[in-house]
């Protein structure tokens, strides 16, 4: 039988911060971070895999999925800003150690969690999410033109970011096998980034996206100095991120433990259940 999952929501900062939660409360704690577009619904797969033995929770961000989107007027989108919401999460929650599984947006999330409180993190899984500068690929010119002057560039980073075509190659990447990929992946995240003040939050979120560049080295230093335990998992398909990247990452951590796997972006789309198994291996040493 399936794990029962739990949908919840609890008040951080008077913003009501929508989670899923499975597993046994003293299992060892898998805190899952999602990446853009998504949500914590992007780990449904692997709640349902693993919630027999580990403690499961998936937060959704502000500005995500069933968590509050307050008006950028009002709450500043920027990463250590969600990070910090995140870090009160964790704290309102009673959390105290668990492995960290991060997916795009959530590896800049994840790490400053980590740096900031290394003694809590037994582990890092990170599923194509970059920290490294190499690791961003030809997609991001556009994006690193927005960051330069944004004024001048934010009407194509729109449509570069948030269209109805990126949003299915962020799924699909250049994956052959193209029947594999069930097409409410990305219609439901679409029409997500089409309702009201969506795309201001995203483009808010996505300038402030630079400061995770400026950060990098700050992360390969703790990462080189730590040697904490790490799983890479990458699809090798990704076109968001270079497939170069799961080697900086070893470069950095010569004992991680480095899974490429033929899939896309979100891997979990088509290999949730190797990922589920590799996982399980990873996480219950």
């Amino acid at each position: 039988m399936s794990p029962v999952v739990f949908y919840r929501t609890i008040k951080i900062d008077d913003l009501s911060i929508f989670y899923r939660e499975t597993g046994p409360r003293e299992g060892p704690v898998l805190l899952l971070l999602h990446g853009l577009p998504s949500s914590s619904r992007m780990f449904e797969p692997l709640l349902s895999r693993l919630g027999d033995q580990f403690h499961l929770i998936a937060p959704d961000y502000p500005g995500f999925g069933h968590s509050d989107w307050p008006n950028p007027k009002e709450f500043s989108y920027t990463f250590d800003h969600i990070a910090t919401v995140i870090e009160r999460f964790i704290q309102a929650l009673g959390l105290r150690n668990y492995t960290l599984y991060m997916q795009d947006y959530g590896g800049p999330i994840g790490f400053r969690l980590a740096v900031a409180h290394p003694e809590r993190v037994s582990a890092l899984i990170v599923q194509d999410a970059v920290a490294h500068d190499e690791g961003l690929g030809a997609n991001w010119k556009t994006r690193r033109a927005f960051w330069a002057d944004r004024p001048a560039h934010e009407a194509l980073l729109r449509t570069n970011l948030l269209s109805l075509a990126t949003t299915r190659t962020r799924h699909v990447g250049n994956d052959p096998a193209v029947e594999r990929y069930d097409p409410d992946l990305w219609t439901d995240e679409f029409a997500f980034l089409s309702k009201p003040g969506q795309a201001d939050i995203q483009a808010d979120l996505f300038f402030d996206y630079q400061s995770n560049v400026a950060a990098y080295p700050r992360w390969q230093a703790w990462m080189r100095a730590t040697q904490p335990r790490l799983l890479v998992i990458w699809g090798r398909y990704d076109q968001s991120f270079e497939l170069s990247e799961p080697e900086a990452y070893r470069r950095d951590v010569p004992n991680a433990e480095v899974h490429v796997l033929d899939a896309g972006h979100f891997a979990l789309d088509t290999k949730a259940e190797e990922i589920a198994a590799i996982v399980r291996a990873f996480a219950a040493h």
